[in-house]
């Protein structure tokens, strides 16, 4: 019995020592960068009341932990240098080695800011050149909370290596690569981004509390619970499906087959995401299948199937044959080879299995290269397909958009007050059916980390929104076009700055993979706003108009030394003009000086002026001749579609 005691004992007191002894938060680790040339906040937990003294690259701090455990110092401001050890003595010594004085970054928003270098252009050559010592990465784990938290289990500071650098952010990493050989000093990177988010889940509650219409979105906030929408969101499907089937069949029972009875089966459109026509938490298997029609004359060659991307894996067939199959390749267009022998005259029928674990599920194709091309005639596929739900996955999880500052609290919170230089942003494709309240909710959020992270007006650079989706024969309004002017208007707060990206997207790609330039722009921008230099920092920005006949002259700041038509002939793409009728035609526009002239033979007394108004003005060529592309712009104010909606009533 005394053994039995003893052993308790020692137990407990092992347990205490344990959870007593002296750690850094989570943001801390060997191989970190801290920000030259201010103060410096080091914060940690220890027994309580235990007395601590920090080492650090000749300073010696002493604190003590308070009664709840808790303990910070503050370094003076250091310059560039290291690498350093810093040591922790209390009961116990901590030491984390291997540490950089540079220049902090924090890296945020939704997917292209996630994209990784190995996704990008020449991955395999830019990441066998990812040898950048005194680069260093961290990267916030996913976390979703209704309360700010803490802790980021798991985490820790990575030098940059062609083994770390290819998983991190690859628009981060260009800009701290170009921007280290223009500065020479350490960067370190914070990478806190998650796909699709609201610009809203990465707003803490009392900031959100400001916005019109979001008064009282804190009591939801306050009551969002994980476990009851999980629940919710799977009785929603359940309601929509019927039943939620457990166990897969569809390759047993042969679906893929001509045979197959598909009486039974629903109707979809394609191409499309399961999500954007209801199907919302669907993770799972899913078939689909449609026949189509093709002559005797049409056989003489092999076919090509024309399927786009798929979201995330397919087994693909041709009347019950396989034709080719892809595993977690959502960013990868289907072309399959069809054999002329497995074609007949008549009705013939394709078939998919389609996979997705987790996200946005199904086809992505552009509509019009949705098709079965035999060299002599293209069928088109797009239009009414039968599908069945095979297996669903138990994936029913809290998401960053169910309520606001879920992100903030999970992945921005724990990082504060660690000492940065600025932030980069690249978000706002998910925010575009609201982009006139934009305007409001994203400076709101920039002021919300200025001040909670008390370093004052830090650098806040961001990427207007790059072209995407096919181009426009004719003028329209357009919610993308929307959203970049009020990423235009955003840059009346301080220290900000903005990389144009208009025409370095992909019409059918989201996600182009042009990151090179994207972070070689914000270098730029960085290297005004952060960093004092006299450089052109920006492309043309829209300054003024003035009508002059049948003709607006406009004139843009930014314009450097001068600005710069990639046209031989000097004619400007992506011009519209408007009379009095508010109808916009094409335009014609030249560079007269430092100015622009419009004008259309369709307005004889103009009034309003667009310029790359649209989701992918695709014939863009205005910049200045230092290489900025010019930003879009509008001279109106009138109702634009976005105009009055919010995101007022949240799902949940």
């Amino acid at each position: 019995m005394k053994k039995i005691v003893l052993s308790l004992i020692v137990f407990l007191f092992a347990s205490f020592g344990s959870k007593a002894q002296v750690q850094v938060a989570d943001i801390f680790s060997d191989n970190m960068v801290l920000q030259r040339n201010m103060d410096v906040n080091i914060w940690g937990t220890a027994a309580p009341g235990e007395q601590l003294v920090l080492n650090f690259n000749g300073q010696n701090q002493k604190t003590k932990a308070n009664k709840q455990g808790k303990w910070s110092v503050v370094l003076n401001p250091m310059k560039a240098g290291g690498p350093f050890d810093l040591t922790i003595n209390g009961a116990k010594k901590l030491v984390l080695k291997n540490i950089l004085i540079g220049d902090v970054w924090v890296c945020s928003g939704q997917s292209n800011m996630e994209m990784r270098v190995s996704e990008t252009y020449n991955a395999e050559e830019e990441i066998s050149k990812g040898n950048y010592p005194e680069i260093r990465f961290f990267t916030v784990p996913r976390n979703v909370s209704n309360v700010p938290v803490e802790k980021m289990p798991n985490t820790s500071w990575k030098v940059c290596t062609p083994e770390t650098v290819k998983n991190f952010s690859a628009v981060g990493f260009y800009f701290a690569r170009d921007l280290q050989a223009e500065i020479d000093v350490p960067i370190g990177l914070i990478n806190a981004s998650w796909g699709g988010t609201h610009v809203e889940t990465w707003t803490s509650k009392e900031f959100m509390s400001k916005v019109p219409k979001y008064e009282s979105i804190g009591e939801r906030i306050d009551k969002y619970n994980r476990e009851e929408i999980a629940l919710q969101k799977k009785k929603e499907l359940m309601n929509k499906l019927g039943v939620l089937p457990e166990e897969e069949i569809g390759l047993k029972h042969a679906w893929m087959s001509p045979e197959t009875d598909y009486t039974s089966w629903k109707m979809i459109q394609l191409p499309n995401m399961w999500e954007h026509v209801g199907y919302n938490e669907l993770n799972g298997v899913v078939w689909f299948t449609r026949e189509f029609e093709i002559t005797a004359k049409d056989l003489d060659n092999d076919a090509t199937l024309f399927l786009g991307k798929i979201d995330d894996s397919d087994i693909t067939w041709i009347n019950g044959q396989q034709v080719g199959s892809m595993d977690m390749s959502w960013n990868i267009e289907r072309e399959y080879s069809i054999p002329k022998a497995l074609l007949k005259p008549g009705i013939n029928t394709v078939t998919v299995r389609v996979d997705d674990t987790g996200g946005g599920g199904g086809f992505s194709a552009d509509p019009n290269n949705f098709k079965i091309q035999t060299g002599l005639v293209d069928i088109p596929l797009a239009g009414a397909w039968k599908f069945q739900i095979d297996k669903i996955y138990e994936t029913f999880n809290a998401t960053p958009n169910d309520v606001p500052s879920l992100l903030y609290n999970g992945m921005i919170h724990p990082i504060i007050p660690y000492g940065i230089k600025g932030a980069l942003w690249y978000q706002g494709e998910s925010n575009t059916p609201r982009s006139k309240e934009y305007e409001i909710t994203f400076p709101n959020m920039i002021t919300n980390w200025r001040a909670n992270w008390k370093q004052g007006d830090f650098p806040f650079l961001f990427v207007q929104l790059a072209n995407f989706k096919e181009p426009y024969n004719e003028p329209q309004e357009d919610d993308w076009a929307e959203l970049r002017e009020t990423q235009t208007k955003t840059l009346s707060l301080k220290n900000t700055g903005m990389a144009v990206s208009i025409d370095i997207g992909d019409a059918k790609d989201i996600h182009p993979k042009n990151k090179q330039d994207v972070g070689n722009r914000l270098m730029i921008a960085s290297l005004k706003v952060a960093y004092g230099k006299e450089v052109v920092h920006s492309g043309p920005i829209y300054k003024s108009m003035e009508i002059d006949g049948n003709k607006a002259v406009v004139c843009f700041d930014h314009i450097g030394s001068g600005l710069l038509v990639k046209n031989k002939f000097g004619h400007i793409n992506e011009f519209e003009i408007a009379g009095a009728d508010k109808k916009f035609y094409k335009a014609k526009a030249i560079v007269v000086g430092d100015k622009v002239l419009v004008w259309s033979d369709a307005v004889n007394k103009p009034i309003a002026v667009r310029f790359g108004w649209s989701s992918n003005p695709d014939g863009f060529n205005l910049y200045n001749k230092e290489g900025l592309p010019a930003s879009p712009f509008r001279t109106d104010d009138w109702k634009g579609i976005t105009d009055g909606k919010s995101f007022e009533d949240w799902s949940y």
